[in-house]
């Protein structure tokens, strides 16, 4: 069985960032790899070693997602395609070309049997770019996937989902499939000290965005201005009897706050 995960390479949620203006500042922030698609990359692996295939890890970005994608190959995956952009056309890009792009080469790279993602990407919550790579591909996808059960022939599979209000739905499939991966899937290992030296050696494939027909200029949406949110006002501490707390608080409302 050969599996692709798409990566993505994400901001560490305990980095301050800073925004300029084109947006995000990458100077001296600290990336990871974006923490749900761990799910994926674990689910490929054991996928890999239960069905004796091949756990392909593609993603797409400037030189520095390498090292998200050293960690995926570190945690296990066999080799690695790598879709190049420079810093400042990753920021021009949208879902739809990073998705059209990793379609792209999934299909130059393929067939895959199988396509793992995580469910979403922590920076822009965007929930996108798995359902586009799926479109692009002609393939049936499930999101929010909590449990994968490969079928003893591996061509179909059962999944399990979760949907609003705590239910679950139940969906069988044929292969090939993309499946965006949930937490509570699995428990992502961490890489051992002998997969991050196994790691420097294994293969990642480059692929310029160029050579994929694509450019920013197919993306669909542009960002125009980019502002943190305004600083909250300072909260109000009332002191006083019940009675001298319930008048305070009715003026504050009334007078400053103007809801009653």
């Amino acid at each position: 069985m050969k599996i692709a995960v798409l990566v993505k390479q994400t901001p560490d949620t305990e980095t301050k960032a800073n925004l300029g203006a084109q947006g995000l500042e990458t100077t001296g922030l600290k990336f990871i790899l974006n923490p749900y698609d761990e799910f994926a990359v674990e689910e490929a692996i054991q996928l890999r070693d239960k069905l004796k295939g091949e756990a392909v890890v593609v993603s797409l970005g400037p030189d520095r997602v390498v090292d998200a994608m050293r960690t995926a190959l570190a945690m296990g995956c066999d080799t690695g395609i790598h879709i190049k952009v420079s810093e400042d056309e990753l920021k021009k890009l949208d879902s739809f070309t990073v998705a059209k792009a990793l379609a792209s080469a999934l299909k130059q790279k393929g067939p895959f049997d199988l396509i793992l993602a995580g469910k979403q990407a922590i920076d822009d919550d965007a929930l996108a770019v798995p359902q586009m790579v799926a479109e692009f591909l002609e393939l049936p996808r499930v999101t929010v996937v909590t449990k994968l059960e490969m079928s003893a022939d591996a061509k179909s599979a059962k999944l399990r989902r979760a949907v609003e209000g705590g239910a679950e739905e139940v969906i069988e499939v044929t292969l090939p499939v993309l499946v965006a991966a949930h937490k509570g899937i699995n428990t992502p290992r961490y890489a051992s000290l002998p997969g991050i030296m196994k790691a420097k050696q294994k293969k990642v494939e480059l692929i310029e965005l160029a050579a994929l027909g694509l450019s920013s200029n197919d993306a669909k949406v542009t960002y125009e201005k980019f502002e943190l949110p305004p600083e909250k006002a300072p909260g109000k501490i009332f002191k006083g009897s019940p009675q001298e707390l319930a008048e305070q608080i009715v003026q504050h409302l009334r007078n400053e706050a103007k809801v009653i």
